[in-house]
């Protein structure tokens, strides 16, 4: 009975201590920080969001973002100060101009070839006719008789 009056004085204590919590409260310019850097990708990492990056660029880029952000410059202005620094590259989402044209324009020709070549092939695979088969001699015939003849016996 003991241990059960323990464990129950321990619930109660841990129950009672959310009443002396503190309220959470969100930084705003840590969501904004967040928010700007979900959309830049890590230098370092391999398609990783700057925000969820644990590499040391990553976690100089957050406070630089979070720095900028203090100094009152908009989001714009910031992603213009990364792709300028890291190019195109660093936008998770590149633009639909210049280099970020080929990026969103080749898996698509890449298919539409794929597709093609596998059309093409295929085609002309169910076209191909197999070879006639020779007709048998009386001989071969003879041979399939008997041999039908010794199975059946």
């Amino acid at each position: 009975m003991p241990k059960f009056s323990a464990m129950v004085l321990s619930a109660v204590l841990l129950c009672g201590l959310s009443a002396w919590a503190g309220d959470v409260t969100e930084d705003p310019v840590e969501r904004q920080m967040l928010d700007i850097a979900k959309d830049l990708r890590c230098a370092v990492c391999q398609n990783e969001p700057v925000s969820d990056s644990k590499s040391d660029l990553a976690t100089d880029m957050r406070a630089i973002i979070r720095e900028k952000l203090e100094a009152g410059e908009s989001r714009e202005q910031i992603v213009a100060y990364f792709v300028e620094r890291y190019g195109n590259y660093v936008l998770l989402k590149p633009p639909y101009q210049g280099t970020g044209t080929v990026l969103w324009v080749m898996p698509l020709l890449m298919l539409v070839a794929v597709g093609g070549f596998a059309f093409v092939y295929l085609r002309s695979r169910s076209r191909r006719t197999l070879p006639a088969t020779p007709e048998l001699s009386e001989e071969d015939k003879a041979r399939i008789r008997a041999a039908r003849e010794e199975v059946d016996s």
